[in-house]
C-alpha cells in the first residue's frame, strides 16, 4: 500500500512538472530582442597621409554601404598597398590642383581625397578614368546613403588624382591602402552604437 502511494505520488509530481514545462514562456518585447550594433569610433577626423607613389593608373571609383560606415574605393590595379600614397582630410572648400578652380561639393563637410596615382596613362596621357573635372564620379550612385551626400572629381595633376567627397557632417574616417585599391570609410556617427 505504501509502495502504491509512492508510485502515485511520483506520477502526480511528474505530471505536474511536465505540465508546467509545457507552458510556453512569454515572448520578450520586440524592443528587448533587438541588440545594438557596436561600431568602431576611434578613427578620428584629422588628416591622414602616407607618402608613396606609383605609376599605375586610377581606373575606377566605387562606393558601398555598411552597417557602421559608408565606403569609397579607388581602384588602382597593379599598385601594391605600399605604393599607394594618399592624403585624406577635411577642407572648407575644394580647389582643383593646378588651376585653383573652386569645385562645389554638397554636404555638411567636405573630405578631400588625394591618391598618388595618375588618372591617365603616364606614357601617352590618355585618360584611364572616365571622369570630368567638377562632375560627380561616373557610375557612382549614393542615393540613400547615411553619410555620403556628394562625390566630385577634381582632376589628375602631376601624378596625383583628387576627389571631393561630401559627407553629412565632420565624422570619423579611416584610410586603408590595399593592393590595387585605396579604401576610405566614413563612420555614420561619433557614437559607439548604431
Amino acid at each position: 500500500m505504501v509502495r502504491t502511494r509512492t508510485i502515485w505520488a511520483t506520477a502526480a509530481l511528474m505530471t505536474a512538472t511536465l505540465g508546467v514545462a509545457a507552458i510556453p514562456a512569454q515572448a520578450a518585447p520586440a524592443a528587448a530582442a533587438r541588440t545594438a550594433t557596436v561600431c568602431a569610433t576611434g578613427w578620428g577626423s584629422i588628416a591622414k597621409t602616407y607618402s608613396a607613389g606609383t605609376m599605375e593608373s586610377v581606373r575606377n571609383a566605387r562606393t558601398g554601404q555598411h552597417t557602421c560606415y559608408d565606403r569609397l574605393v579607388i581602384d588602382v590595379p597593379g599598385a601594391t598597398a605600399a605604393q599607394l600614397g594618399y592624403t585624406v582630410q577635411y577642407v572648407t572648400r575644394l580647389y582643383q590642383d593646378g588651376s585653383g578652380r573652386y569645385i562645389p561639393v554638397a554636404g555638411g563637410a567636405i573630405l578631400e581625397v588625394r591618391v598618388t596615382a595618375p588618372a591617365y596613362d603616364p606614357d601617352t596621357g590618355t585618360p584611364t578614368y572616365p571622369a570630368r573635372a567638377g562632375q560627380p564620379l561616373p557610375g557612382v550612385n549614393i542615393t540613400g546613403y547615411r553619410t555620403f551626400r556628394d562625390t566630385r572629381y577634381a582632376g589628375s595633376f602631376e601624378g596625383d588624382t583628387q576627389l571631393g567627397l561630401g559627407v553629412r557632417a565632420r565624422l570619423p574616417f579611416r584610410v586603408l591602402p590595399l593592393d590595387g585599391r585605396l579604401v576610405i570609410d566614413v563612420a555614420h556617427s561619433w557614437t559607439a552604437t548604431r
